[in-house]
């Protein structure tokens, strides 16, 4: 199941401004500073997509589907990162479906590793999880990562996200390697709780 529309951000307080950065949409005008990091192995090779080219890197960002789920993430007017908020709707019963449609979201980011170390990962996620549980109403988010992608777990923790899935090689990498996934879910509740 997917959650009905095209814009999932819509009621989001859009830009969200936090101590240090920007949290704004994103445009087809962001293609090639998303690009600049994207493009880059250290970021990419965690990614589902590892664009060869800045047209076929063009291609998938700037789809309108894409676009209405991704924040751009700025630093002083300089994108450094991108945020991905795909709302969707709750496994339910059949009798209780139309009460699961878009209650919640799967997050994700890529930051630009030349900005990694100063704490802006984690002061964005923050600020999405705000976002999601304030400004969206949802109930749940969850994230998803490879195992060795330990910057990414250990974001999820900081943040307060619970472990609740390990799975062993489920995961095809595009290195041939069959590689652990790892998941991670927050409640609405639990948020509220540790703020």
């Amino acid at each position: 199941m997917t959650a009905p529309g095209p814009a999932p951000l819509v009621g989001a307080a859009l830009p969200v401004r936090t101590e240090r950065l920007v949290l704004r949409a994103a445009t087809a005008a962001d293609t090639e500073a998303a690009w600049r990091y994207h493009r880059l192995e250290a970021v990419n090779r965690w990614l589902t997509r590892a664009p060869q080219t800045l047209e076929s890197f063009r291609a998938a960002f700037a789809e309108p589907a894409a676009l209405a789920k991704t924040l751009m993430l700025e630093r002083d007017g300089e994108v450094i990162g991108d945020l991905m908020v795909a709302v969707e709707d709750a496994w339910a019963q059949a009798e209780v479906a139309d009460r699961a449609c878009g209650v919640q979201a799967e997050l994700g980011w890529a930051l630009h590793p030349g900005h990694a170390g100063h704490g802006y990962a984690t002061e964005a996620v923050r600020a999405l999880l705000r976002l999601c549980f304030e400004d969206l109403g949802l109930r749940r988010v969850t994230a998803n990562c490879f195992a060795d992608n330990e910057p990414s777990w250990r974001l999820m923790e900081r943040v307060g996200m619970r472990r609740e899935v390990h799975t062993v090689r489920e995961s095809l990498h595009r290195s041939g390697a069959w590689l652990d996934g790892l998941g991670y879910a927050l409640l609405a509740d639990e948020w509220r709780s540790q703020q």
